[in-house]
């Protein structure tokens, strides 16, 4: 494994009401990725997810089509340095 990175990830579409966090939290966790999710109060969804760089663009590469029941629009990405993460949970 690589050295670690951060990435906030701001998704918008039609991504809350879908599943779309426990979906990202279920490929997160299998990737290996830490981090948290949540529903942003202007519909978007907010993810911080921390981990080796092959895992982070397989992970933003899923986020880029999320769950079946939801429509995604764009992913607006960030690099930031790791926070130390030490599991992925959805917030609310």
């Amino acid at each position: 494994m690589g050295k670690k990175l951060l990435y906030k990830i701001q998704i918008r579409g039609y991504v809350q009401g879908v599943g779309f966090r426990w979906s990202a939290a279920r490929e997160a966790r299998v990737r290996g990725i830490t981090g948290f999710v949540k529903n942003m109060p202007d519909g978007s969804v907010y993810i911080e997810a921390e981990g080796s760089d092959d895992d982070l663009i397989k992970f933003i590469e899923w986020c880029k089509t999320g769950p079946r029941a939801g429509y995604v629009e764009t992913v607006e990405t960030e690099e930031n340095p790791p926070a130390g993460y030490l599991d992925f949970r959805i917030e609310h």
